[in-house]
């Protein structure tokens, strides 16, 4: 162990290098979205795969309808009805159109479409023939075969976090499973006498066990599975029995929250260190300064301290990178833009994780702290929409100061 003050960088990067992705599963793709890709996707043909119409209307060789005017219809021979999922048998000559639906393909020799509003046949047309009304070019309204993704071409990367409409598209050519990386498992352990379950009443000096939830839900958003170990008391022996039950239930990440620091009662520091390995970092941040990782019985441990807004934060930085290194995401995926302080701000030259409600105003994103910022005060944090970042070193800031701010959802 060291008391020597880690940068938040330095302390991201020595957890990091502990992890890799875990192994891909099989998944249908009705049951992807959300899940992390485990393969490349590459389209293995055109799509749209033929020329098709994306009108209802009537396919036309262009020439044939060039002078058509509002006041000077066209004539046209129809010679067939084209309905989606159909295959026109037949070719248009000079003078023919064929009445077509929305994504039917072409037939030989059309090379464009009237949509059916320009034509007659919204005013009861004669059967056998239809007037044009409206003149169009050759390639209008035709969805010309390739348009979307041609052959060869990368879709997904490998990686990937899937969205609903990366499910569209692998059904749109034809992929009914596909891989994905498996969901990180992640046990979680709360320490302390302290601590109480919400739902049972409250003893002399006791508090209700905020972390879990806060904790749980962050990790499951970021695509972990979550179990919880429960609340080990001030006891050893309490703290390594829970540590086992991880141990079975195949996790690949334990999570405390409390009991790592270096007071008289932070036996989970102790139990680790009898049974595993442990260095204790005193990370230059606030808030959050008291940060472990080691393991347990060869399972990697991350202990985060125990006041709420710390647990918050000290997750949000060292353990969802973690989590999305593990299920195979892409390095990133933070919402971090520059915003103008709506005031003065101080700090005590560490690095800050500031809790803020940022807006935007006269074309700018403008930040202002939601009030105390003590590390147990979890309502200032449900205030705000964003964490405000204060570099190393920097102790105050003016109004007007430009900062970075690290948006807890999509702005």
């Amino acid at each position: 162990m060291t008391n020597n003050l880690l940068s938040v960088q330095e302390a991201q990067a020595h957890i990091l290098a502990a992890f890799q992705a875990v192994e891909t599963e099989e998944a249908a793709v009705t049951a992807c979205t959300g899940r992390v890709l485990g393969e490349e996707i590459r389209a293995a043909a055109d799509l749209p795969a033929f020329d098709n119409s994306s009108m209802d209307g009537f396919a036309v060789r262009a020439a044939d309808v060039s002078a058509a005017a509002p006041e000077a219809g066209v004539t046209l021979e129809v010679i067939g009805d084209i309905p989606a999922g159909s295959v026109p048998g037949f070719r248009l000559e000079a003078g023919q159109a064929a009445r077509i639906m929305t994504g039917a393909p072409l037939p030989a020799g059309a090379d464009a479409v009237v949509p059916v509003e320009d034509t007659d046949r919204t005013r009861n047309g004669a059967p056998g023939r239809v007037v044009v009304y409206a003149a169009v070019r050759a390639g209008q309204y035709v969805r010309p075969r390739g348009q979307d993704i041609r052959q060869g071409q990368l879709l997904l990367p490998r990686g990937r976090l899937l969205k609903p409409q990366d499910a569209g598209l692998l059904a749109s050519i034809g992929r009914e499973r596909v891989k994905v990386y498996r969901r990180p498992r992640a046990a979680l352990l709360s320490s302390g006498d302290e601590l109480v379950p919400p739902g049972q009443p409250l003893g002399p000096g006791q508090i209700y066990d905020a972390n879990r939830y806060t904790l749980a839900a962050l990790l499951e958003r970021a695509g972990a599975e979550v179990f919880p170990l429960g609340i080990a008391r001030d006891d050893p022996r309490q703290v390594e029995a829970l540590l086992r039950r991880g141990l079975e239930l195949h996790v690949d990440l334990i999570v405390t929250s409390a009991g790592v620091s270096v007071g008289a009662f932070d036996y989970v520091r102790h139990v680790i260190e009898e049974h595993g390995q442990l260095s204790l970092w005193r990370v230059n941040m606030r808030p959050g300064k008291p940060l472990a990782f080691g393991s347990f019985e060869g399972i990697p441990l991350i202990g985060l301290p125990g006041n709420p807004v710390s647990a918050f934060v000290g997750c949000r930085v060292f353990v969802i990178p973690v989590i999305r290194r593990l299920s195979g995401a892409a390095p990133g995926g933070e919402l971090r833009f520059t915003a103008q302080l709506a005031h003065p701000i101080e700090s005590d030259g560490r690095e800050s994780y500031l809790r803020a409600i940022v807006h935007p105003e006269a074309g700018r994103l403008v930040a202002s702290l939601t009030g105390h910022q003590g590390s147990g005060n979890l309502y200032s944090l449900v205030q705000a929409n964003a964490l405000l970042i204060v570099p190393s070193g920097v102790k105050s800031l003016p109004a007007g100061s430009e900062v970075e701010v690290w948006f807890f959802d999509t702005f």
